[in-house]
């Protein structure tokens, strides 16, 4: 009785120390439309399988402004941000107003494109006729509404006042432009975003995406040096016949300050070293470069943890 015992005693023991060592965290991705949900699906599973002790699982959220908020909740997250939405964090600004996140950036990741879509038939063929229209402008704890807000001002139109305007996710937007309740909606996000390419590819419709590149020197001009002029080349989605001028802004990986140095160490070693899993995810991954992990391309500190990774990887920042 007494081995016995003590063999249970032993495995008690063994299975609590093996319990402490697990660490779980939680990526926070955005909507099941877009592009932050598969690759943060792919990102759990990178860490999962190649950082001993460590359990990650991708979390559904509003997107870069509710992962901001889980971040700066204290709690073991990773989360996917927009960089414009990641200062006024910092900062606290905008919808962080008195509310400071201590928030650092792990790794630049891809640029986010602007997309402002409709169909033919809508009467929506230049910025300026969103005026009196329906229009969504993402949804709410999403950086696609931080970035549609602005991009609408410098347009010069009053987001409130010339468009009766709704707040829905991307692939609410594509329902809801199919059933006629909206003319156009803004989406901030990779390419292709699976939503967006459902859209184009339904039949009887057409899709139609407007420029709007020329408000950049405007928003940079108010905002900082967030903001690019980009194009989605046609083709990128089913239907476009034409390339698109828009606007960009970077997308980062974010976590807050309470992350120890070695797990920020291991996680952005790890999403570096196997990048190849995550382009099979996705194929924005493939912008995951060392060569953009400079510090103008992020407007928050990078975590030191993550800057140790760089330096190793011989990065000139």
């Amino acid at each position: 009785m007494k081995f016995i015992r003590s063999v249970f005693l032993g495995i008690c023991a063994a299975l609590l120390a093996a319990a402490a060592l697990a660490q779980n965290i939680s990526i926070a991705t955005g909507g099941t439309g877009g592009v932050y949900y598969p690759m943060g699906g792919g990102l759990a599973q990178v860490l999962s399988k190649y950082v001993p002790g460590m359990q990650a699982t991708a979390e559904v959220t509003g997107g870069s402004v509710d992962n901001l908020k889980l971040v700066g909740s204290g709690k073991p997250y990773v989360g996917f941000s927009m960089s414009d939405a990641a200062q006024d964090a910092y900062k606290g600004e905008d919808k962080f107003k008195g509310n400071k996140v201590q928030v650092r950036t792990l790794m630049v990741l891809y640029p986010n494109r602007m997309h402002l879509v409709s169909i033919e038939g809508k009467g929506v063929n230049k910025f300026g006729d969103l005026k009196g229209k329906r229009v969504s402008t993402g949804s709410p704890g999403s950086a696609t509404e931080v970035m549609a807000f602005r991009v609408i001002e410098a347009a010069g139109l009053d987001k409130d006042k010339d468009m009766k305007r709704e707040r829905l996710g991307v692939a609410e937007s594509v329902n809801a432009i199919k059933d006629g309740k909206i003319d156009a909606f803004f989406w901030v996000g990779g390419i292709p975003t699976a939503a967006v390419t459902d859209l184009g590819a339904t039949p009887g419709l057409k899709i139609k995406l407007v420029d709007h590149a020329d408000v950049v020197e405007k928003m940079n001009a108010k905002y900082g040096k967030l903001y690019s002029a980009g194009v989605i080349k046609a083709g990128s989605y089913p239907g476009q016949d034409k390339d698109n001028q828009i606007a960009d802004v970077w997308n980062i990986l974010v976590t807050g300050d309470r992350m120890s140095d070695d797990d920020a160490y291991k996680i952005v070693k790890t999403l570096v070293e196997h990048k190849a899993d995550l382009v099979a995810v996705h194929k924005e991954a493939e912008a995951f470069s060392l060569d953009n992990q400079v510090q103008e391309r992020s407007p928050i500190p990078f975590h030191p943890g993550a800057l140790r990774y760089f330096k190793e990887a011989g990065v000139k920042g």
